[in-house]
């Protein structure tokens, strides 16, 4: 019965993210909003909805460490995983904004997270300052948005498209909307109870649980949104719903976990020593990557898939204890990690020089 409760609640959380977003991106489209814009909020918020049910019941129920852990291990799955198969299947090119600011904005969400919880706990202060931090991000977005078609109008440029939608239209996106959220609920709370007791029966940490099955369920909308998203040229969309949902992951879904958890979100130093520096150092990857071309290639897709599966090793060797962990830990610290650390950064000065070079004027030209 746990293994059917669990199945049905992944199912229950796919089958309402993605009826959540369609009558969210319906409407968002209707209002004249940008695709880089519906994929970092819309798209972002409601494919992340299932991580918010998970956490938030998780922490009020008094396992905080779900919740904790399935954040975490979202956001790491949602950069190596998610954007590695995504960027297999054609390479995805990376708009300014999101190397200007939304990247530079989720290592700064990573950071503030590792900091807040450097005292071991995530409070209520801390969720506030958290749930306050994504309205301004919000808003600043949909600033930016009305900014942007304005200019367009302005330049007499064809602004995003708005439709007019009938009043059944409208009845209809938001039985969606409800619908959806309701379907999560319901698959959130079977899935905890699943995890719980695989995570008694096999020894495992309720982190580890949460930082791998669970972190994987709940991201398998953004799976499929980016992936279906990325085949269909919206590349926009692919890459703006994973930066998103990072950023809504620590920004609303810990803030709310923490504001309504009893005692706040417990972060063991296991956590602070090892998960959380691995996430910020996944976010700070992006930048390099993304800044190359702006574009991610097969080849970075690749590299990104093999990090995450060299990831999830590392955590059931070390969760077991078993003997080949110092071993690993040895060849990833001192080969595989500096090797790639080497290549990007030799990647990124050939691309500034050839920005450069590219950007000298002509031999004899004359440069006003």
């Amino acid at each position: 019965m746990t293994e059917l409760l669990f199945i049905l609640g992944l199912l229950f959380l796919i089958a309402g993210a993605e009826i959540l977003v369609r009558g969210a991106s319906r409407l968002a489209v209707a209002a004249g909003i940008s695709p880089l814009i519906i994929g970092l909020t819309v798209v972002a918020y409601g494919t992340s909805s299932p991580e918010l049910a998970v956490s938030v019941m998780s922490a009020v129920s008094g396992q905080a460490d779900i919740a904790l852990g399935n954040v975490i291990g979202s956001n790491i799955f949602n950069v190596l995983f998610i954007l590695g198969v995504s960027a297999l299947i054609v390479p995805l090119i990376v708009s300014q904004q999101l190397v200007r600011l939304d990247v530079p904005l989720m290592i700064a969400v990573s950071v503030l997270l590792l900091l807040i919880g450097l005292d071991g706990n995530i409070s209520r202060p801390d969720g506030l300052l958290l749930l306050a931090g994504l309205v301004a991000y919000t808003f600043f977005l949909f600033y930016h948005n009305n900014r942007e078609n304005k200019k367009a109008q302005t330049n007499c440029t064809k602004p995003a498209n708005k439709k007019n939608i009938t009043l059944k239209a409208w009845a209809t996106d938001i039985f969606f909307i409800v619908s959806g959220l309701g379907l999560l609920i319901l698959g959130s709370q079977w899935l905890i109870d699943g995890a719980t007791v695989f995570a008694s029966r096999l020894g495992i940490s309720e982190l580890i649980i949460g930082l791998t099955i669970v972190a994987a369920g709940t991201s398998l909308p953004e799976v499929a949104t980016s992936v279906i998203a990325s085949i269909r040229g919206e590349r926009d969309i692919a890459v703006g719903n994973v930066v998103g949902s990072n950023i809504f992951n620590i920004l609303a879904v810990l803030g709310l976990s923490g504001l309504l958890s009893p005692n706040g979100i417990n972060v063991a130093p296991a956590v602070l020593g090892f998960d959380l520096p691995i996430m910020i150092a996944v976010a700070v990857a992006c930048l390099p990557v993304f800044f190359t071309g702006h574009l991610i290639a097969r080849w970075e897709g690749l590299l990104f898939l093999g990090y995450y599966a060299a990831y999830i090793l590392y955590l059931f060797l070390y969760s077991s204890a078993h003997s080949a962990l110092p071993l690993f830990s040895s060849v990833m610290l001192l080969y595989v990690i500096p090797l790639t650390v080497l290549t990007l950064v030799l990647v990124v000065i050939r691309t500034v020089r050839n920005r450069s070079r590219n950007n000298r004027p002509a031999s004899g030209g004359k440069v006003s």
